[in-house]
């Protein structure tokens, strides 16, 4: 009986529910749930704040992690630092790279994260895969899975996949990390990804990250209008997912809506966030436009 009792994973509902994106659900079952001891007490408690920081609300982090909380969370307060004061970021990068340097957190996951998180965000995948490398908890493999797609190595990501699943084959997370892959591979297997994301979604709630993969899954195969009502499904939830809205602004031109349905969606995405990589390449984009059209003004005749 008290072997049965200790197997009990009592974190597995808020777990679940940040790994599917479904952040308010994530803060809900944490703020329920009362653990039986100190592991499970840290382990609710770092989801929880993760699910804050992906909602952008890093006050209520800054605020409760302090000095005397448990030491591994302070990680979380950086990264809510990071995010919540772009002046800081040199200097918060600068700390991370000492650290990872010293080498004096990297057996605490919460850092790993943090850090990986950060220098993804600074475009330094190198480094984010660095300090992934050679941790095997499941989330630091996908973590690194994701890394390695961003890289377009999806060989290198099969290996990950692979270990996530002689870990534990039937987890959400390895579960996801499968479709990422179906994804990135294409063709053929956009059928497994659409039946991997769909069996998510008919066991939980959508959220931001199953929709926006049915919607990539979808549209893939050519299936625009499937995709289209995914992604608006998912957005009606999470009206700010910059994913969503790239998603809905894609497949809204693709279904013949009117241009200024598309620019609606992207109008949205430029004001959500200024660090997806949808934004700088579409900036960019614009500018290279101004810049050709500007040769080719007609001369003036006199």
């Amino acid at each position: 009986m008290a072997r049965q009792q200790q197997d009990v994973d009592e974190v597995f509902e808020v777990r679940n529910a940040f790994y599917i994106g479904n952040f308010q659900l994530c803060i809900n079952e944490a703020l329920n749930l009362k653990p039986s001891n100190s592991d499970f007490a840290l382990e609710r408690d770092a989801y929880m704040y993760r699910a804050y920081i992906a909602q952008k609300n890093y006050r209520i982090v800054l605020h409760e992690i302090n000095n005397s909380s448990n030491p591994k969370l302070l990680p979380l307060k950086t990264l809510a630092e990071y995010f919540s004061n772009p002046s800081k970021g040199e200097t918060i990068v600068s700390s991370i790279d000492e650290k990872v340097a010293k080498g004096s957190e990297l057996s605490n996951d919460l850092f790993l994260i943090t850090a990986a998180t950060i220098y993804c965000h600074e475009n330094n995948l190198e480094a984010a895969l660095r300090v992934l490398h050679g941790t095997e908890s499941l989330e630091i493999l996908a973590y690194g899975l994701q890394v390695l797609l961003a890289f377009n190595r999806p060989d290198l990501a099969r290996r990950h996949l692979k270990m996530m699943q002689d870990k534990d084959d039937d987890a959400t997370l390895t579960q996801l990390a499968q479709a990422w892959l179906l994804l990135v591979q294409g063709g053929a297997k956009l059928q497994d990804a659409y039946y991997i994301y769909q069996e998510l979604c008919d066991k939980f709630p959508m959220s931001a990250c199953l929709g926006s993969g049915l919607a990539g899954a979808q549209a893939g195969r050519g299936s625009w209008p499937e995709a289209e009502a995914a992604a608006l499904d998912a957005l009606a939830r999470d009206p700010t997912s910059a994913d969503l809205l790239i998603a809905a602004a894609a497949t809204a031109q693709q279904t013949g809506k009117t241009p200024e349905v598309t620019n609606r969606y992207i109008s949205q995405v430029l004001d959500s966030t200024d660090k997806h990589p949808f934004i700088a390449d579409y900036l960019n984009k614009e500018e290279e436009f101004k810049r050709l059209t500007s040769q080719y003004r007609p001369a003036i005749i006199n």
